[in-house]
């Protein structure tokens, strides 16, 4: 538990209250209909596994115990407060050590645990109702969310938001289910059949974390405009203006050189997903094409001013980038050398693409392909 003065930092657990009483409501859906999806969607992922395994040829490394959980939009929220409360427990730390003793730590060791918490509270129910699946890397156990026996993650589909998408689009459920389910089990099929991934990406957040030395309040501050975005206490085109997102916020120079890998990786590990989910779609999604295009041009037009600037502010706008370009790098590496040749990205941390080779595929192709027959 990170504390100043005595009060916690953040208080996670008026966090996950705070987030739990604004989210929206998903779609009206009876009680038979919500066992059905439920059901439906337990029965795809299961299904995924082999769809996805065949057509990238990868296997896991060992048995795999990856929970999949059908979560709603509550449970969504309870699962990523554990994973932040883990993963960013050493920059809490680090912000507490800094702020300790001084008369800013000791105000907000008094009120600012409980505002951060209600603040991040709000960001969080407008993130619960916009994500449709998502594989947890580093999911801490608990009684209500189970992990990996092994310390591996875990794999949530928000059942709701999936719902609410699908008839948006207004395109065929069944269809629409199994493709979100793709995408996600290309996700748990990276960290499964490639063992030394996760660790080499906690590895670089944590170096990420530990090289921060922004000042807490800045980051509190970006929190707060969010926060009051959502809550109309400013004008939506004040969010985010000066180009800054959180994770700007906090780069140093050895940050930034961190923060282009991770961007690579994410790029490849999101754009590869895409790639699967629609490669795999012709033969077991029928209206894939249709799902696709509805889905892009949803992608593409977002929201509102608000949700636009959000977000910006969030750095949301950078992972939309990295759904485009990963897959631009899968796509080009897949059609000069194939399936196997592309898995050949996989086998360690040297072979992984630059921020540089995912917007020059050839570049990575020459680097790895052209070393090692040379």
């Amino acid at each position: 538990m990170t504390r100043i003065g005595g009060a916690e930092m953040v208080d996670w657990n008026l966090a996950v209250a705070t987030a739990t009483r604004l989210v929206r409501p998903g779609p009206d859906v009876s009680r038979d209909e919500a066992r059905a999806i439920v059901a439906e969607l337990r029965r795809h992922a299961k299904a995924s596994e082999e769809h996805v395994r065949a057509f990238t040829r990868m296997l896991p490394d060992e048995a795999d115990d990856t929970p999949v959980l059908v979560v709603d939009r509550p449970g969504w929220v309870r699962a990523n407060v554990a994973g932040f409360r883990e993963l960013l427990k050493p920059l809490l730390e680090k912000m507490q050590e800094r702020r300790a003793g001084s008369p800013g730590g000791a105000v907000l060791g008094a009120v600012g645990g409980k505002v951060t918490g209600v603040e991040l509270g709000m960001l969080l129910s407008f993130l619960a109702s916009r994500v449709l699946g998502q594989y947890e890397t580093f999911a801490p156990a608990s009684r209500e969310l189970p992990a990996g026996e092994n310390g591996g993650g875990r794999l949530l589909l928000v059942a709701p938001n999936i719902v609410h998408v699908e008839r948006e689009l207004d395109v065929q459920p069944h269809d629409f289910r199994l493709w979100v389910c793709l995408h996600e089990e290309t996700h748990r099929t990276q960290f499964t059949a490639v063992p030394w991934l996760r660790d080499h990406l906690e590895g670089e957040i944590q170096s990420f974390l530990q090289e921060t030395e922004v000042d807490p309040m800045t980051v509190l501050e970006r929190i707060r405009e969010a926060a009051q975005s959502l809550a109309g206490g400013r004008p939506e085109g004040e969010v985010g203006d000066d180009g800054h997102s959180i994770v700007e916020l906090v780069q140093t120079p050895a940050q930034r050189e961190i923060l282009g890998r991770l961007t690579a990786v994410m790029s490849l590990l999101e754009g590869h997903a895409d790639f699967v989910m629609d490669g795999v779609g012709p033969a077991v999604v029928p209206s894939v094409s249709e799902i696709r295009e509805k889905f892009q041009q949803r992608r593409a037009k977002g929201a509102s001013r608000l949700d636009l600037a959000l977000r910006k502010l969030l750095g949301l706008d950078a992972k939309l980038r990295q759904y485009r370009d990963g897959e631009r790098f899968v796509r080009a590496v897949v059609e000069q050398v194939g399936m196997d040749g592309f898995n050949r990205v996989w086998t360690s941390p040297n072979t992984l693409p630059t921020k540089a080779e995912i917007a020059k595929p050839a570049d990575w192709v020459a680097r790895v392909h052209r070393k090692a027959e040379s």
